[in-house]
């Protein structure tokens, strides 16, 4: 991929990762919100060294042969990435320091550091610390040669520097900062009617000359090692593949180091005594400001001020299904979109609801990848197994930092009296499906649940997702097919004509889809497509891409993460355009449409143009059929296109620059999106109390 326009993968994410820190520096956001994007920045960030990171370190310890067969040298990609996350880290600083600190004064909230506290402050955080802290600081002197204490994971900590009172000579030691048990922010006693704050770290710092009484204190700098995350299950062959999983989880909080990260400010002798004492190199160390794990920054305190958050955006309902006599009729009547988290997630629970005690129902089968802690739509499917339905679920015990909560629920699932089928070596199961099957007048019919995202009540609050509700026969047979694969591993005998399926047919139809669009264009017929997606990265598809752009096939890209391909580079990608949204949801939708000689094919996916979807996983891409739910899902394309507020430019500068096209008239996608929904709901509500209206009057 080097010799066309396109950006390495973690470069390119890293990008991403920027774009949500530019929503704390956006002042038209309420400050709360911006908080809350400095936490999402943060969290991010330690994933991604926790997942990505440490793979690049792994790649500079291959040998030199292995290294001449990689595309990418190892220690370029690490230095660049280090650089760009240095820089970004400094711009968090000054965002923090310079935007946040001050806007949090003006409401009145104050973060104090140790040194700024007055007298009854001081002795409240004394109080606190004997009270609350001691039993968990655990104060460690370092000396060398000796056994060096083991630093958990993401756990912050103090590394102090003092010198002797006795012998005047320099010594080290570390405590922990003891977040893992306390809340990161505490508040301070006020006589004044302001709220004042201190973060745990500046409480153990102005608590340490009582842990080390032989010494003076003269500075405290805080330290933070993330460790590996990879399971490295090698699932691909023979073996247990649960116990492998289990045994792995185990070992994850004492993996090798990823990131090594200390407070700017430390003095060279300290740092270069922790390297050693802690054995890193120089590829494991980077700086940040005075404070890690900042995604705590989730927990800030609000004080009931909620003119800083949100307005409060209550999802809209679906009486369509919600509140239909006869839910399964509804359904067979048409198909029914919802557009969470827009729509209520209602609809989505009271399908499994109504299986569970339907008389008629036989059987119910979901994919589960992620899942909320408190589902009822677990409880359901344990509700159908007591009123004797036959309850299947595959779970993936894969879904990475959720492997132990699935395993969990297949655990309870299956003392419950579910069928469930668990993760395939080799392959990750990321489709989103579910199937109820119903004795109707003496005949079987299927109903299907298709979806964007995850069986999850809590992040269909936050996430942008779609989900389709269907009994069309076209759909609903091959969905059947779907999961006899996933309960047999036995291929299906017939092909997948409607749906594309990952491990099937799901790479080549997305290209043939694309290659009929480059072939309209070589003959000079009108020829477009949309793709939105959370990831585009696989170089077979970008190839593509460049290809249908060349011929003069007009592309539009929503792409939210990882975008590798440049658009807009002359000769390559000048008929491609790309943005990226980010803003109060998390764009989580694959949606596909493609122009098809004015047919407009639309698709819904749980795949994004990733290798690791379109190679390595089973996944589902299925069409829209409805005419009327097609004019929908295009008028939403429409809206995300023209968004001129959270839209950023995908670029080979990487500048996240505001898109500030297509309208003189400010246009923010998701509040449009919600109104537009809003407005058809309203009409839908008209349109029953006249039919009401005229049933009353013929009575």
């Amino acid at each position: 991929m080097n010799d066309k326009p396109t950006i390495l993968r973690d470069i390119s994410w890293l990008s991403f990762n920027h774009r949500v820190l530019q929503e704390a520096k956006d002042e038209t956001l309420p400050l709360f919100e911006r908080i809350k994007f400095l936490a999402i920045y943060s969290s991010n960030l330690d994933e991604f060294f926790r997942v990505r990171m440490a793979n690049h370190r792994n790649l500079l310890r291959v040998g030199k042969k292995t290294k001449k067969e990689l595309d990418i040298s190892p220690k370029q990609t690490v230095r660049t990435i280090q650089r760009i996350v240095n820089r970004q880290q400094e711009e968090f600083g000054r965002i923090f320091e310079k935007k946040i600190i001050p806007e949090l004064a003006r409401h009145g909230i104050f973060l104090k550091r140790r040194l700024d506290l007055n007298e009854i402050e001081r002795e409240y955080v004394e109080s606190y610390f004997k009270e609350n802290m001691l039993p968990y600081v655990q104060p460690v002197l370092l000396v060398k040669d000796m056994v060096r204490p083991f630093l958990n994971n993401a756990q912050l900590y103090l590394a102090i520097q003092m010198k002797g009172k006795a012998n005047k000579k320099t010594y080290y030691a570390i405590v922990k900062i003891p977040s893992d048990h306390l809340p990161r922010f505490i508040e301070l006693p006020s006589l004044d009617g302001t709220y004042n704050l201190i973060m745990l770290d500046d409480i153990v710092r102005h608590s340490v000359s009582w842990m080390f009484p032989g010494y003076d204190i003269e500075d405290t700098y805080s330290i933070k090692l993330t460790r590996d995350a990879e399971l490295y299950i090698d699932d691909e062959f023979s073996g247990d593949l649960l116990t492998k999983i289990k045994n792995s989880l185990k070992r994850r909080h004492v993996g090798p180091a990823s990131r090594f990260v200390y407070d700017r400010t430390m003095t060279d002798e300290l740092k270069q005594y922790l390297e050693e004492s802690f054995e890193l190199d120089r590829f494991d160390i980077l700086a940040e400001g005075r404070y890690h794990n900042n995604f705590d920054f989730f927990k800030f305190p609000t004080f009931g001020m909620t003119k800083l958050l949100n307005p409060v955006q209550e999802p809209l309902p679906y009486p369509q299904l919600e509140a239909a006599d006869d839910f399964w009729a509804a359904i067979r009547e048409e198909d029914h979109l919802l557009h969470f988290p827009y729509q209520d997630y209602e609809s989505v629970v009271r399908f499994f609801e109504e299986a569970a005690k339907d008389p008629h129902v036989t059987h119910i089968k979901i994919v589960q990848y992620r899942v909320a802690k408190r589902s009822r739509i677990m409880k359901a499917l344990m509700a159908a197994v007591k009123a004797g339905k036959q309850v299947n679920a595959f779970i993936e015990v894969k879904a990475r930092f959720d492997e132990e909560a699935n395993l969990n629920w297949g655990e309870r699932l299956e003392q419950a009296g579910v069928q469930v089928n668990y993760s395939f070596p080799g392959v990750k199961v990321h489709s989103k499906l579910a199937l109820v099957r119903r004795v109707e007048d003496g005949e079987e019919r299927i109903y299907n649940y298709l979806s964007t995202g995850n069986f999850h009540e809590d992040t269909a609050k936050i996430y942008s997702d779609f989900g389709l509700f269907t009994a069309d026969e076209r759909l609903t047979n091959e969905v059947s097919r779907v999961f006899s694969f996933l309960e047999s591993v036995q291929e299906p005998e017939e092909p997948f004509e409607h749906l594309m399926v990952g491990q099937f047919n799901l790479r080549r139809g997305l290209e043939d889809l694309i290659k009929y669009e480059t072939r309209e264009a070589k003959a000079g017929r009108p020829a477009a497509m949309t793709l939105k997606m959370n990831s585009l990265q696989d170089e077979s598809m970008i190839d593509l891409l460049f290809k249908a752009s060349q011929a003069g096939v007009k592309i539009n890209l929503i792409i939210r993460g990882i975008c590798c391909l440049i658009p807009g580079y002359k000769g390559v990608s000048e008929n491609i355009h790309g943005i990226s949204i980010v803003d109060r949801y998390l764009e989580h939708a694959r949606v596909f449409h493609f122009h098809h000689r004015g047919e407009d094919l639309i698709y819904f996916s749980s795949a994004d143009f990733m290798t690791r979807n379109l190679s390595h996983r089973i996944e589902t891409t299925f069409p829209i059929y409805s005419p009327d739910l097609k004019a929908k899902v295009l008028n939403f394309l429409d809206i995300q296109l023209n968004d001129n507020t959270k839209a950023r430019l995908l670029s080979d500068q990487q500048t996240n620059a505001y898109f500030r096209g297509g309208s003189n008239i400010s246009r923010r996608s998701q509040e449009e999106t919600y109104h537009t929904i809003k407005r058809e709901l309203v009409q839908y509500e008209l349109e029953q109390a006249e039919k009401e209206a005229e049933e009353a009057e013929k009575k």
